[in-house]
């Protein structure tokens, strides 16, 4: 099968000029079929703030009611999705923005409410792999905003973590997918406060340990967690790496199953 690489990139780095920059031109530089998947939560926070719109967050998790939800959408969609959009047209990639609305390709149903309502949040339900394949195949390179839709007309915030991992799982049939999460370290640390500390390698036993032993906490933990789904369900290989590491072919922590 042909080979095909999705990177998921977080807010941060979509967000400041000087490391979008970077991003943009590692990401134009990797070869063959490619999608990008991105965040932007910070910009999200600030635009709200503009507009005097509280921002409520559980768990390092956003409360989207229907105010926040125009909010994201206006931000994600468009600010955000645009600006990652025209650099790469800048740099010759043929990128095209999409939320999982467009095309149908992310389907999700509305998060029920438990001991938390987080609103108008989307669980994936389905990816349309053969839309996305076909849109490739013509050297399309989708930039997806972290949004999907529910079918009857209402706009999802979605985790961009879960969008990457379930849209790889989806196109594991047809190539061999290279999942790559980058954020602003060089992989899984042992030590956080020591970037040296990465670790290379980093099986599903090994990951019940850290985590017990509180080495892997918060945010990184459902980050591992749709990781080792993606191997589970097809994915060739996983990667957690920083954003100018992307292509470098020892760099980050290598998920293994």
């Amino acid at each position: 099968m042909e080979k095909l690489t999705l990177i998921k990139v977080g807010g941060k780095i979509v967000e400041e000029q000087a490391t979008l920059s970077r991003l943009l031109a590692s990401f134009a530089a990797i070869p063959g079929r490619k999608v990008l998947v991105h965040g932007g939560g910070r910009s999200a926070t600030a635009m709200a703030s503009r507009l005097g719109i509280e921002s409520r967050m559980v768990g390092g998790r956003r409360i989207t009611d229907k105010a926040m939800l125009e909010v994201v959408t206006m931000v994600y969609a468009g600010l955000v999705n645009k600006n990652i959009v025209a650099g790469l047209q800048a740099q010759g990639v043929n990128a095209l923005g999409m939320t999982g609305a467009d095309m149908n390709i992310l389907l999700s149903d509305k998060r029920p409410v438990g001991e938390v309502d987080y609103g108008y949040v989307g669980d994936v339900r389905r990816v349309d792999a053969a839309a996305l394949s076909a849109l490739i195949e013509m050297g399309v390179v989708p930039v997806i905003a972290p949004l999907t839709h529910d079918g009857q007309g209402s706009m999802l915030n979605t985790n961009a973590d879960t969008m990457a991992g379930e849209t790889a799982k989806a196109l594991a049939s047809r190539y061999e997918v290279s999942l790559v999460y980058c954020f602003e370290k060089r992989g899984v640390l042992r030590d956080e406060n020591d970037d040296n500390s990465v670790i290379a390698e980093m099986t599903r036993q090994q990951f019940e340990t850290y985590r017990a032993e509180g080495v892997v906490q918060g945010g990184m933990i459902p980050k591992l967690e749709n990781a080792f789904d993606a191997i589970r369900h097809g994915v060739r290989e996983v990667i957690i790496t920083r954003a100018d590491a992307i292509g470098q072919p020892h760099g980050g922590t290598r998920i293994v199953g």
